[in-house]
């Protein structure tokens, strides 16, 4: 049973005033109009300079200070362009969290490379897909995934190039060269890609995005003005570094103010506390459902003191909000919303719980928000009988668009698409509010109260979040059928209660030969642990539409409770690694 008793916090509990962390953020973001061609990779020596050998980023294994990552970061610029890389070439990287791998995409990126962020969790058929949709002249993997590597290298082009982080080959090349940045003729500029980052979007496989240099300074000095980051602070990040917001914002927040990244390979709630209090970190990058773990867990010094004085993420629910603060000792949560390649941010500055922001009226033209009404059947916005997408009222349930605006500089308020140009096309709908108007599409449904406040309510279409990750049903269930026995799947999320978002759930139709035996095995092979079905009901036929649909709407709403007699239902053990039926007893566990 987790004690309730308070982790102190000796940071004062002085009373925070919102619209100061809006007059911080636009003053940050100024240098971005005084030095309009800057970048991250370009403004690193000059941070070198200014912080030297204060810590920029450390783990376990590896430290470096601010000449250090300058200096490593320079002598992956030359490495890339000893092997011929240089602006429009794509370097896929598939790294465990360390601080070399800032140091390589920034590195990289400065030649004019973009770096495509693998997920580390992704199984063969997934990793080429997001391979594929990259394009790459080469791939550095970590010494971790050469299994995997191996396990799809026939499907992989053969003109692919392949180096391993962490060889000795190639940790010997790297030290050889200069840790001074090679002059370029022409270095990228903040409207070049820097980065491809993967979302699932609300169907298929995942899409590589693409994330330009601006989008990454915006990102960095906006989050280091929103969280008055200082070269006094220490940030723990535990997300992954492929994110956009364990990657990107947490680390370019921190950089650019000279604070440190004390980088962790994953999240451990277990040793989440001694860490905060060993490395004497400031603050705390999350996801909602880290903080939902944090809450069942006991600590191992109830009485210790933490120097936390904010914690900024996304996805923390309101009922957990409040009971991790207080009993935590918080003194300030930093909410935010925002899609790695959309251009709609929300920032909950006031601390109001369960709330992903609001945008004051005097902001409404730097962020337009607009909430349309949505229409499930068709995956579309409802639209009036002149063709313009309606609005919702007051805390009515709609789609969240963002307003793209052709200001260059303003580059998180435009929208750079997919790899994918078809995918890019699908996510901007047009005449929305007036004709001609262009607005992105986030997927998500959202409602806004009377104050100006969203609230975030679920994903649109197919998609559903788990584990802090996006689920695609396609996807998934494109992984099942491909199971020997599997005639027939349809995947939906289903909420647990104590767990944010949904859990993936599967109705199946088989063969008389089909073994659930064998189910646990197959898709550890072929889908992320957070995507894996956690219930699975078997059914005797799946209705279909006239169109010979499959209609999932009756599956998901009887979901994994009695209604769904007579068909059995699994669920995952997760300990035992295989599937047990759900039956009253054990559903009744679930529940309370």
């Amino acid at each position: 049973m987790a004690s309730d008793r308070p982790i102190a916090s000796p940071q004062p509990r002085t009373r925070h005033n919102p619209a100061k962390s809006w007059v911080r953020a636009l003053n940050a973001i100024r240098i971005l109009d005084e030095q309009p061609r800057l970048t991250l990779p370009a403004l690193l020596h000059s941070l070198a300079d200014t912080h030297g050998a204060a810590t920029a980023l450390a783990d376990e294994h590896d430290h470096l200070t601010y000449q250090g990552l300058a200096a490593r970061a320079s002598q992956y610029s030359h490495w890339a362009i000893a092997q011929g890389l240089g602006a429009g070439d794509v370097v896929c990287l598939m790294l465990q969290n360390c601080p070399d791998y800032v140091a390589i995409w920034l590195g990289l990126s400065y030649t004019g490379c973009a770096v495509a962020l693998l997920n580390t969790n992704l199984p063969g058929p997934a990793l080429v897909h997001c391979i594929d949709q990259a394009g790459p002249a080469h791939l550095i993997i970590g010494h971790g995934f050469a299994r995997v590597l191996a396990s799809v290298t026939g499907s992989l082009p053969d003109t692919l190039k392949i180096s391993t982080h962490g060889d000795q080959q190639l940790e010997a090349d790297i030290a050889t060269l200069p840790t001074q940045p090679p002059v370029l003729a022409a270095p990228p500029t903040p409207r070049d890609r820097a980065l491809l980052i993967y979302t699932s979007g609300t169907t298929g496989m995942p899409k590589a995005a693409n994330v330009t240099h601006g989008r990454i300074m915006e990102w960095s000095f906006w989050f280091a003005g929103m969280m008055n980051a200082q070269a006094t602070d220490r940030l723990y990040d535990c997300l992954p570094l492929y994110h956009s917001t364990g990657g990107i914002v947490a680390v370019g927040a921190m950089l650019v103010s000279g604070g440190a990244v004390i980088i962790r390979p994953h999240f451990s709630a277990s040793r989440f506390w001694a860490d905060i209090v060993a490395e004497r970190c400031t603050i705390f990058q999350y996801i909602g459902e880290l903080c939902r773990y944090l809450l069942t867990t006991q600590p191992d010094a109830p009485a210790m003191v933490h120097h936390l004085r904010l914690c900024c993420g996304n996805g923390l629910q309101g009922d957990v909000w409040a009971r991790f603060q207080a009993r935590f000792s918080i003194p300030q949560i930093l909410e935010f919303y925002a899609a790695t390649e959309g251009s709609v941010s929300l920032y909950n500055v006031e601390g109001k719980p369960g709330a992903i922001g609001r945008v004051p009226a005097y902001l409404a033209s730097r962020f337009p928000i607009a909430l349309v009404k949505y229409n499930a059947a068709t995956d579309q916005p409802l639209r009036d009988d002149n063709g313009m997408c309606i609005p919702c009222a007051d805390d009515e349930p709609g789609e969240a668009l963002g307003k793209i605006l052709d200001q260059p500089q303003n580059p998180a308020r435009q929208f750079d698409g997919y790899t994918d140009k078809a995918a890019s096309a699908r996510k901007i709908l047009h005449d929305v509010l007036k004709p001609g108007d262009r607005w992105f599409r986030t997927g998500d449904l959202m409602r806004r109260d009377a104050a100006g406040y969203y609230y975030f309510i679920d994903r649109a279409g197919d998609t559903f979040r788990w584990k802090g990750e996006n689920v695609s049903t396609t996807e998934v269930a494109a992984s099942l059928r491909a199971c020997p026995g599997i005639t027939e799947a349809v995947v939906f999320g289903v909420p647990v209660p104590g767990h944010e978002g949904r859990a993936g759930m599967a109705a199946l139709t088989v063969a008389p030969d089909f073994s659930l035996d064998t189910l646990p095995a197959f898709l550890a092979d072929t889908l992320p642990a957070y995507a894996r079905p956690v219930f699975i009901r078997i059914c005797a036929s799946i209705p279909t539409t006239g169109t010979f649909k499959l209609q999932k709407s009756a599956l998901q709403r009887e979901g994994y409770g009695p209604d769904a007699h007579p068909d059995i239902i699994w669920l995952y053990d997760r300990k035992a690694g295989s599937f047990t039926q759900l039956d009253d007893p054990l559903r009744a566990r679930i529940a309370a």
